[in-house]
């Protein structure tokens, strides 16, 4: 079983302490409460650990580039190019090739369209980003849906 554990600064606030730099800085009044937890990851225990781990790695962020088709093309537009799969491509592929990425950037959401793509040269989107130790992620999600639950 995987287990974390998190500090929480005081009820009052959103905000957990998870890195040394935060560790000297409480108010005076405040509280602290620790958090642990334990989580089933069957035989993927290991490899979900590191993920998060890496993910979240000081100094780094994630980069959302899961914009659909058609809000890519909003994109392009506003550039006088047209919303073709190529000029998608060769967006995304300015983005994802830029030297030094992974310096910045721990994780990327890609768009499905995204997740099979390649470079000009043929390099996989993907293999882009590990090359650069960032990890690769799919958005799922297909949108917003009316539900009748909240329909009045």
């Amino acid at each position: 079983m995987a287990s974390a554990s998190f500090v929480k600064l005081n009820a009052a606030s959103s905000s957990w302490m998870g890195q040394k730099s935060s560790l000297g800085k409480r108010s005076p009044g405040s509280s602290t409460r620790r958090v642990s937890f334990s989580t089933r990851a069957s035989s993927y225990t290991d490899e979900l650990v590191q993920t998060a781990k890496s993910i979240a790695s000081p100094g780094r962020g994630i980069l959302a580039i899961d914009e659909s088709n058609a809000t890519c093309g909003k994109r392009l537009a506003s550039i006088s190019l047209d919303n073709t799969e190529t000029n998608r491509q060769a967006y995304r592929q300015l983005l994802l090739t830029t030297p030094g990425l992974g310096e910045y950037i721990s994780g990327a959401i890609f768009f499905e369209e995204t997740l099979y793509q390649s470079t000009t040269d043929g390099k996989k989107f993907v293999d882009c980003l590990r090359d650069e130790n960032i990890v690769p992620g799919i958005k799922v999600d297909k949108g917003l849906v009316p539900t009748t639950r909240f329909k009045q």
